[in-house]
């Protein structure tokens, strides 16, 4: 994956945006640090219609009695 400080990517916003909807990410640094990512609107899209883990579990098929009974407790009171 390309990366490029934030002043190069301006001036080659266009290069930047081709190599984008080509499949070639491009990671955006000012002062050596990542700060963005342009990908294509293609990709964009994928990647924003995956489901959080947490909302796979809620909208699961479960049916009562399916998980186990959470004990909160058993941490705090471990001796470690």
């Amino acid at each position: 994956m390309l990366e490029i400080p934030i002043r190069d990517a301006q001036a080659t916003l266009s290069r930047v945006i081709d190599n984008a909807r080509r499949g070639e990410p491009c990671i955006i640094t000012r002062h050596g640090r990542r700060e963005a990512v342009v990908l294509g609107f293609e990709e964009w899209e994928r990647l924003s219609r995956v489901p959080s883990f947490g909302r796979l579990l809620a909208e699961g098929p479960l049916a009562p009695g399916d998980l186990p009974e959470r004990n909160a407790g058993w941490l705090r009171n471990a001796d470690l």
